[in-house]
């Protein structure tokens, strides 16, 4: 029997299909690259199952188990594929991969899914494959991110996050990299780029790198399970304790981050009643666990920094002393432009905004972040606070040319609407 869907039905149905594939293509995809073995045929064995969602559940319903349903229409998609294509095939037979895939009878249980994803993470990021080509394939096939979005990320060109991602593929087929999380003995030299693909995936969540949305409530939310997942793994790992501290730290300022037309609020700004204490809680209590560890590195460092914050009643009452002893820290371990700026921001609410202004000019005179709005909008801000109104036309207009976020846009355009009126 043939089912009618009303017009309103089919609204429904449409909504509900778009909100399952932005919850489960990550994890229907990474589950079909482990049993197809190619990046490119799971990507199509992914549309095609999506494909036949939209046309079998409307009669059918949705199933239980969408997520399993989805991974074995893939699958089966793909076998019909290859036995189609062995047909018309100058060679004998199919090939022996396929062919296994074929032949395999495999249930795919909800935890061989969840853990897909961190099998593809270590897949993606082994040894033989540069360390750029780690981190871009990783954020493109595990965490749906465009190529502007990564080439944002890295400062590059999109061109050249490209090519570092079909690089990275081509390396995975032609070495068959095999697709597993490593033994114990071999994480040390893994760890590394896995921590660097959890913390980009989140702060492009966190404060999304162009569009109309501040916020990526899904990047931060794969990111933040990325990290629980990692956790269990390597429970007394500091800086994996970190880098969960640091994201539940960040996160749990999301509330107060924003308007209700999405605007951005600064963090002096915010009302601290929003932030969500449980993860609050839950990330200092973390930080104190990977600080009290030795090997504690970048992310339990840049996490000690949020929970000063967290814990502050106040932007005033903020421990800005605590905060620049711990860049201070960082910087000596992990020196770059970033955290001088992230400094210089906290020297400035210590000391005041002229001696903030002398640190971040000397970054922009040693040409270091030039391409970085950010840079531009503290070195406005610091100018406002001075009074020196037409120096902070001049940044924020700088800062306004490389901004690609509209929120951020829009609260730079306010601040030189606000100068024009003095």
């Amino acid at each position: 029997m043939t089912i009618h869907l009303t017009d309103g039905t089919e609204r429904d149905f449409s909504r509900r299909l778009a909100q399952l594939y932005r919850e489960e293509y990550r994890r229907v995809l990474a589950t079909l690259i482990r049993l197809l073995g190619d990046f490119d045929q799971a990507e199509e064995a992914l549309h095609d199952a999506f494909k036949a969602a939209l046309e079998q559940w409307p009669q059918q319903g949705i199933p239980d188990n969408p997520r399993a349903w989805l991974v074995s229409a893939g699958r089966f998609k793909a076998i019909d594929k290859f036995r189609r294509e062995a047909r018309f095939d100058t060679f004998d037979g199919i090939p022996e991969q396929h062919e296994a895939l074929i032949i395999q009878a495999e249930d795919v249980s909800d935890g061989d899914v969840e853990d897909d994803q961190l099998r593809l993470i270590f897949t993606c990021c082994h040894p033989s494959i540069s360390p750029e080509a780690q981190v871009a394939l990783t954020l493109r096939e595990i965490c749906g991110l465009t190529t502007e979005e990564i080439a944002h990320a890295f400062l590059i060109a999109p061109k050249t996050a490209a090519q570092r991602i079909v690089r990275a593929k081509a390396k995975i087929r032609d070495a068959r990299i095999p697709y597993q999380v490593p033994a114990a003995e071999q994480f040390p030299e893994r760890l590394s780029p896995v921590l660097q693909v959890i913390y980009l995936v989140f702060n492009e969540g966190y404060s999304s790198s162009s569009g109309h949305m501040l916020i990526r409530h899904d990047l931060s939310f794969e990111a933040i399970r990325l990290g629980r997942l990692l956790m269990e793994l390597l429970p007394d790992e500091p800086e994996v304790l970190g880098i969960l501290a640091l994201m539940l730290l960040q996160d749990s300022r999301r509330m107060a981050r924003m308007t209700a037309v999405g605007d951005l609020i600064l963090l002096n700004e915010q009302d601290r009643s929003l932030w969500n204490r449980d993860q609050i809680d839950e990330g200092v209590d973390l930080v104190l666990r990977a600080l009290g560890s030795p090997g504690f590195g970048f992310y339990a460092l840049q996490a000690a920094i949020a929970a000063v914050h967290a814990e502050a009643p106040s932007a005033d009452k903020t421990d800005w002393h605590q905060i620049i002893s711990l860049y201070d820290v960082l910087l000596r371990i992990y020196p770059t432009p970033v955290i001088e700026l992230n400094r210089a921001v906290a020297v400035a609410m210590r000391d005041g905004p002229e001696v903030g202004l002398k640190l971040v000019d000397a970054l922009t005179t040693q040409g270091k972040l030039k391409d970085y709005h950010f840079l531009y909008a503290v070195q406005a801000d610091f100018h406002r606070r001075l009074g020196h109104i037409q120096q902070a036309a001049s940044a924020y207009q700088q800062a306004l040319k490389l901004a690609q976020q509209e929120p951020e846009r829009r609260f730079l355009q306010k601040r030189m609407a606000e100068l024009q009126k003095n």
